[in-house]
């Protein structure tokens, strides 16, 4: 539940930043009219999320009817699901300074075309985001043995974002956004290594990946099955009692370094101002 809380509020409030960029700009540039289009193009986007998550889970459940073929299609929606998280991240890391300007850019260009143009605009900002939502959930839940009680933290995390992006939008709250995507960025590293490790497990017991039963640890007796801290590192980074060990090469390979290089400083490029160089005394005649 930790995990999809998490993910709903950090996809929910970049979507919600997104929207509130757009509904700024269009109040300040007295074009409320133009409201319309962006809720149009954002519940067109909410409607198409939430679809393909239905479609996700009806393709699992109903569609694929062989064991292997659902445990390769989880296998290759986890990947998949790393490779959107990642892409998040680090996309959001560097565009974050450039995408108000951008957003406005974009609208301004939109307005002049008309009406359609823009709830187009305004789904397209909003739909990458819902679609990585659905793929990210559903590959979080894998495994579950109750969806609904992930699905309500998903929903709660996507609430938080709404108010918190509301709280930004009409009143004087303000939020250091840097240091909220740099927390749940590397989160969200941690949470994606164990969506990895589980496609891991997906590939062995589809057969494409070989030592499924060559565990690399076995702490079930430490660590017990049924205790909440269990519950929770298994919800959260899908750290199990025990493990394979083509799993857990796939957690430490992907979760160390990218959690090292999403944290590493950025460096700071010094200003090089150039020389001033005098002008040479002009030829004496």
């Amino acid at each position: 539940m930790l995990a999809t809380y998490l993910i709903g509020l950090r996809e929910g409030l970049e979507a919600t930043l997104v929207v509130s960029i757009l509904i700024a700009f269009l109040v300040k540039s007295d074009r409320k009219d133009r409201l319309v289009q962006v809720w149009a193009g954002v519940g067109l986007a909410i409607a198409l999320s939430v679809f393909f998550g239905w479609l996700l889970s009806y393709t699992s459940t109903t569609l694929l009817q062989k064991y292997e073929q659902r445990e390769l299609f989880e296998a290759v929606t986890s990947i998949l699901a790393v490779v959107f998280v990642t892409w998040m991240i680090f996309w959001m890391r560097s565009a974050a300074r450039t995408i108000a300007g951008e957003l406005r850019g974009r609208l301004n260009d939109a307005l002049a075309v008309g009406s359609i143009a823009v709830a187009v605009m305004a789904f397209l900002a909003v739909v990458r985001e819902g679609l990585e939502t659905s793929l990210i959930f559903y590959s979080a839940v894998q495994g579950a043995a109750d969806n609904s009680r992930p699905l309500y933290a998903l929903l709660a995390g996507i609430g938080s974002a709404v108010v918190i992006g509301y709280l930004m939008y009409a009143t004087a709250v303000r939020i250091n956004l840097s240091v909220f995507f740099t927390v749940t960025g590397a989160l969200l590293i941690l949470v994606a290594a164990g969506i990895g490790k589980y496609g891991v497990h997906d590939f062995q017991e589809s057969g494409i990946l070989p030592g499924l039963n060559n565990l690399a640890y076995d702490v079930s007796g430490v660590l017990d099955p049924s205790a909440w801290y269990t519950a929770l590192l298994t919800g959260m980074f899908n750290i199990t009692p025990t493990a394979s060990v083509l799993e857990s090469v796939a957690w430490v390979a992907y979760g160390v370094p990218v959690l090292v290089l999403f944290l590493w400083p950025a460096r700071k490029r010094a200003a090089v101002t150039p020389e001033k160089t005098t002008p040479a005394p002009a030829p004496q005649q």
